[in-house]
């Protein structure tokens, strides 16, 4: 067998569930002796080990949630634990959050450390690093040793389990649709590297929109931002890029796939004179308070933040609750969302 020694890769090989050989492996009751025996033979024909920490964190039922987001400042990372805490509690579950800080390795040392036996599953968002290395051990071996997971907003479609998105192209198509329905003729997109699912993601939806309009797409009219000018130590940085930018095209309309992007545009274009939403129009993706707030108010597309945290407990509390073994049978959820008009857009 190449593959590494898992429950889940034993279940395949016996055609039995990965809660069944998690079962036979602990001399479970439920489990008749046969099935335990052709399941011990096998895993220690394969010299199986089991991750001890993982296994006792799905035997021992601690009515605790584990949530691991990139960055606790951002609003809607925000409002999506609040939806989590808010779900999960009504359920008797309490939540336990971790930070990444946008780093694979800190991510790593999340799972791991919550992993101790006093969380039942987790809720996790993944680090830009993460995304950036293609690195995802750390979440197959914790999903192969029995332990759900819900991912929300950037997720990897490699990994198998319940997810929790917005439609990013659809979204991004009807923010573009929006600024060509309000007579621009140049439209530019402020987005992320191309690793950033969500970056890809809203990038391909304003593609979409400009060729579905007969506009045609120019590749000097997207912009992709490196991380490295998203910190505070380097926004300077990130105000010199978006500048250039704009010194460089003659845009009359933006799509900034995030909050910071948008309100930076903003900043560079009243500091060249141009007025808002008269010369250049804008739009912003998640509806955070910079966006409220801004001079002029930003218009933004909601992602519903909070929602979309009810629904990653519900599906994560109905998995470690289900009674079925079919742990196959994957959801993803797509959670509706909205454009926020305000004054950056002509109405």
């Amino acid at each position: 067998m190449k593959q590494k020694p898992t429950l889940k890769v034993i279940a395949k090989e016996l055609d039995v569930s990965v809660s069944t050989v998690s079962k036979a492996l602990r001399d479970s009751k439920e489990i008749s002796d046969e099935t335990k025996q052709k399941v011990k033979a096998f895993a220690k024909l394969y010299n199986y080990r089991p991750n001890n920490i993982a296994l006792s964190l799905k035997n021992k039922k601690t009515k605790t949630l584990g949530v691991i987001i990139p960055e606790i400042v951002h609003h809607f990372f925000t409002t999506v634990i609040s939806g989590i805490e808010n779900f999960a509690n009504d359920k008797g579950y309490n939540v336990i959050v971790g930070l990444s800080n946008e780093s694979f390795k800190k991510e790593v040392i999340n799972l791991e450390m919550l992993a101790n036996g006093s969380i039942d599953g987790f809720i996790i968002s993944v680090a830009k690093e993460t995304l950036s290395f293609k690195d995802y051990h750390h979440l197959s071996e914790t999903i192969d040793q029995g332990i759900p997971i819900v991912m929300f907003d950037r997720v990897i479609d490699e990994i198998e389990c319940d997810k929790v998105i917005v439609d990013d192209i659809e979204t991004s198509k009807k923010a573009v649709q929006k600024l060509i329905e309000n007579k621009c003729q140049k439209i530019g997109i402020i987005s992320t590297k191309d690793y950033v699912s969500v970056g890809r993601l809203r990038t391909e939806g304003y593609k979409n929109a400009l060729t579905e309009n007969n506009f045609t797409v120019d590749e000097n009219l997207i912009l992709k931002i490196d991380d490295k000018f998203n910190s505070d130590d380097n926004l300077e940085f990130l105000e010199v890029q978006i500048s250039e930018y704009i010194n460089n095209n003659d845009i009359d309309g933006v799509f900034a796939v995030n909050e910071l992007y948008a309100i930076t545009a903003m900043k560079v274009a009243r500091q060249k004179g141009l007025r808002i939403p008269e010369d250049l129009q804008i739009i912003g993706f998640t509806d955070g308070v910079l966006s409220k707030h801004a001079f002029p108010p930003l218009t933004t597309i909601s992602q519903h933040g909070f929602e979309m945290g009810e629904e990653a407990a519900k599906l994560l509390i109905d998995r470690l609750e289900s009674v079925s073994d079919d742990e196959e049978n994957y959801i993803t959820s797509i959670v509706k969302t909205e454009i926020i008009s305000r004054e950056t857009t002509k109405f």
